[in-house]
């Protein structure tokens, strides 16, 4: 562990430090205090049952106390430091500036990672593709022989590998929105900085767009020279009510661009034979690969390569580069193979929760589909969908708290009628998936592909993920 590390957890002991919300963050995060011998509450509304019993009873046997139930924040006045679930937005929970108020420290587990990290950190943000392109990124740099440090909302907390993290390693981040939106000019702002695009979500979360523009801003306002900046080039990033949201003025450092409908100077793009191309700053080009060489279907993803490419330029041969696009076989949950099953395909694209993760899934296969779709409601237009659905889907079935709301929108549409589509309505996940079942013929191909969070029926879209892989690879038994 780094001196300023150690010295910052050597300070916490015989000290009082919370956790509210044990999520995937928190939890290994109150373990390693536990272990360091920090006094740690784990705090919850929810009971041992809903966050696991299995994850208590590890907790408890490291010495850690709980606060569960309707007065799990009654202990807070008590504590020297507050760990508060990336989740947890300040605007939207009072008890965050009564603790603030009452001179207490409030802050997340990225925070400190990043205030204490001694490497050099990629770290990636963006409304789609962040977790394909953080997974792409580490790849290629594991392939080139690095020792790679991959986390953050991708679904690994960063905080406890502080312990064995150096500074010849490398911490590759995906970062939301609700991480960012406190991480000011405090804490380290990472060596390159990678933003996919930005879009109008999470509007159920943030109190305007512009604050959720702004959180994503953070990640780069506070780089410096030394430091590199990879945006969109099909992107607007003016997004918003004010003029200046354009990010490409914030750039502090080296700006890198990347595209996959022209050429862009100094970044990666693919141009119109299929080629991936990268321009450096003095206009010379270096073909990477062909878009062939990718083996993880839709457009969408040779632009994540193409940001991928653009973030590791330099620090990776492109033999390595090749090597991992013709191996790499995606990400759990995002257009994930699941099995064949009497000569129908099964895909798993859990992680389509916005309408513009459902164009990309519905387009990557380049032809009908039967899709499942539904869940629960933040707020999205989803007659932005409704063309490539009508385009791309052969029998739509509709699940949970938004099957309504999506019908509505596709019957809504003047070329519903002709289209020729099938939409179903049921009530759960297992329903959809026994009429897809049930309905799919030899050769169709079948993908959950929800356009919604999973929170009407699921804890996350993984776990709706792996309960759809769970029932298909059950068809037969």
């Amino acid at each position: 562990m780094n001196n300023n590390a150690k010295k910052y957890f050597d300070n916490l002991k015989g000290k009082k430090v919370a956790f509210v919300g044990m999520g995937v963050a928190n939890v290994p995060c109150a373990e390693f205090l536990a272990k360091y011998g920090v006094e740690v509450y784990a705090c919850d509304r929810r009971d041992k049952d809903y966050i696991g019993n299995d994850i208590c009873n590890r907790l408890e046997q490291l010495g850690v106390n709980f606060s569960l139930g309707d007065s799990y924040l009654d202990i807070l006045p008590e504590m020297d430091l507050v760990f508060r679930s990336h989740g947890i937005l300040p605007f939207q929970n009072k008890w965050i500036g009564e603790c603030i108020e009452r001179g207490q420290t409030v802050t997340t587990e990225m925070e400190v990672f990043f205030k204490l990290c001694p490497s050099k950190i990629i770290a990636v943000t963006g409304s789609n593709g962040k977790t394909t392109t953080t997974t792409l990124i580490s790849e290629m740099l594991k392939k080139q022989g690095y020792k790679v440090y991959l986390g953050g909302n991708i679904g690994k907390a960063l905080m406890p590998e502080l312990e064995t993290i150096t500074e010849n390693d490398i911490a590759v981040v995906e970062l939301s929105s609700f991480q960012l939106l406190t991480m000011g000019n405090l804490v380290n702002s990472p060596d390159i900085a990678v933003i996919t695009n930005i879009e109008c979500t999470h509007q159920d979360h943030h109190i305007s767009l512009d604050e959720y523009v702004d959180a994503k801003r953070n990640i780069l306002i506070y780089q410096n020279s030394n430091c590199k900046t990879v945006l969109n080039a099909d992107c607007d990033y003016s997004i918003g009510n004010r003029v200046y949201h354009d990010m490409r003025y914030d750039v502090r450092g080296k700006l890198y661009q990347f595209s996959i409908k022209h050429k862009v100077c100094n970044g990666c793009y693919m141009n119109e034979k299929g080629e991936i191309i990268f321009n450096d700053s003095n206009n010379k080009e270096t073909f990477v690969m062909n878009k062939d060489d990718i083996v993880i279907p839709g457009d969408h993803n040779i632009e994540n390569y193409c940001t991928a490419i653009s973030a590791i330029w330099g620090m990776v041969d492109i033999d390595n580069i090749v090597s991992v696009a013709r191996s790499f076989g995606g990400v759990e949950h995002r257009i994930e193979f699941i099995r064949e099953y009497n000569g129908v395909k099964y895909y798993n694209d859990s992680i389509a929760t916005s309408p513009s993760r459902v164009i990309s899934g519905l387009r990557a296969f380049g032809r009908k589909i039967n899709v499942i779709m539904g869940g629960s409601d933040k707020g999205n237009d989803m007659s932005e969908m409704v063309p490539d659905i009508l385009k791309y889907v052969k029998i739509l079935i509709l699940n949970g708290d938004t099957a309504d709301k999506i019908y509505d929108a596709v019957t809504a549409n003047k070329d519903c009628l002709s289209s020729g589509i099938e939409i179903i309505r049921v009530k759960t996940l297992e329903e959809a998936t026994n009429i897809a079942l049930e309905k799919s013929t030899d050769g169709d191909i079948v993908s959950l592909c929800p356009a919604c969070p999973a929170f009407d029926q699921f804890k996350t879209f993984e776990y709706r993920g792996r309960r759809f892989k769970e029932l298909v690879n059950g068809f037969g038994e």
